[in-house]
Formats: structure tokens, C-alpha cells, sequence
């Protein structure tokens, strides 16, 4: 899954000029977070976020008198003075797997779309990935997730989709992850059916440990490996 896929390609921008009361405007009608700042060429010169606007605003606990002198300043400042230059970009090329171990890597929630010339294409954010994946999922639709517990060798997998396809079930999506036991994995199938309790006996019949979604927990997962 490509980003340029899934991204924001109809990106609000401002330029390096611009006030930043203009900025903050900005931001409040669009509903946005992060402001990428470019040039006429549509280059990428930085970005300037919600956050970098409230910290060059005047505390309301200040003297109306400071509060007054502050926004005489405020009224000065440009977007060039208080954006980010040194930005984290990725490619329209990245996968949406890239750019959600990035977003754990940096704790940054957007990030930037150019191409190698450095021209905005677009953004990609925690809101898009969620989009995306709930997409990929097929959770949408109504149905029923299930948490078996599998060895960890080849051909676990077939045999357990195998098994759900002859019950003539369809299969919204399929993950797995690895269990604290040494040697397991555990197979999160999500079916879009309500009446699962004829393929949990089968699945049990077949010698696979059926474990409660509910129970999974993520402190449970081995701490390396």
C-alpha cells in the first residue's frame, strides 16, 4: 500500500510571508493541525502546527498592559519565524508500513509528502493511516473477530482458513502476531459472520487453542526477538 494512495493531496498551505495570526486562522477554519509552508514552486520550506502558535501567543495570565505590547509583536511576526525547517518527508513511493513505523520512531503525527525535487504532493497523518487500515481490515462490516493459537511452523494458516472457507465464511482480514509463549503465534481472523460458534468447534476439533480477543494484551508479547 503506497502512500500516494492514501495521503491528503488537497493539502492547505501558507506561505513564509504570511502573519501568523493568518496562520492560525488558517488552521481554525480548515480543521487542521500542520501547516506546510512552500514557495510559489510548491516546495517544501517547513511546516508550521498549532502548537508552534500557541507558543508564540501572549499567556492570558499575563498584565493586559504585557498582553498588549505582546500582540504589537505577534502582529510583526511571520510564519518564517516559527515554523519547522528541519522536517521528517516521505515519498508518494513509501508504503503506509513505512510511514506508521516512522510515526513510532519520531513520535510526529503527519508527515509531509514530496518528490524528489522536493515539491508537497501531499500529507499523510495518523487520521489517514486509521483510514486506511480500517479499510484493509474490512472492520467496517460487521462481524466477529477470533484469536487462535497456532504453532509457529508452515501450513498453520492454511489449514485454518481453509477451514473457515468451507464453512463458507468470509474472511474480512487476517493478522498475526507473535505470543509470550516460545514457539507460538497467535492468528486474529476477522470473519463477517455473527454465528461463529460452528467454526470455533471445528477449529477446536482440529487442535487449535481458541483464546478471547478481549483477554490479548500487548504487555504480554515477548520484549525482544
Amino acid at each position: 500500500m503506497f502512500i500516494d494512495k492514501s495521503m491528503t493531496r488537497n493539502v492547505i498551505t501558507i506561505s513564509e510571508d504570511a502573519g501568523i495570526l493568518e496562520a492560525k486562522e488558517k488552521l481554525k477554519a480548515h480543521r487542521v493541525r500542520h501547516l506546510p509552508v512552500v514557495d510559489k514552486e510548491n516546495t517544501l520550506l517547513g511546516i508550521v502546527t498549532d502548537r508552534d502558535i500557541r507558543s508564540a501567543l501572549p499567556s492570558v495570565l499575563l498584565p493586559e498592559a504585557e498582553i498588549a505590547q505582546e500582540k504589537e509583536q505577534i502582529a510583526r511576526l511571520r510564519v518564517k519565524d516559527i515554523m519547522t525547517r528541519n522536517l521528517i518527508t516521505i515519498s508518494p513511493a513509501d508504503t503506509l508500513e513505512d510511514a506508521l513505523l516512522l510515526m513510532q520512531q519520531t513520535r510526529v503525527g503527519a508527515f509531509p509528502v514530496v518528490d524528489r525535487e522536493g515539491r508537497l504532493q501531499g500529507i499523510i497523518s495518523v487520521r489517514d493511516l486509521v483510514r486506511a487500515f480500517i479499510n484493509v481490515l474490512g472492520i467496517e462490516e460487521p462481524g466477529v473477530l477470533l484469536c487462535i493459537l497456532v504453532e509457529d511452523e508452515l501450513g498453520q494458516m492454511k489449514r485454518i482458513v481453509d477451514a473457515i472457507t468451507e464453512e463458507r465464511i468470509s474472511i474480512g482480514s487476517v493478522l498475526v502476531a507473535r505470543y509470550w509463549e516460545e514457539g507460538k503465534r497467535a492468528v486474529f481472523p476477522y470473519l463477517l459472520t455473527s454465528n461463529v460458534a460452528r467454526i470455533k468447534r471445528k477449529l477446536e476439533g482440529l487442535g487449535f487453542t481458541l483464546i478471547d480477543p478481549m483477554q490479548w494484551s500487548l504487555d504480554q508479547l515477548p520484549k525482544s526477538g
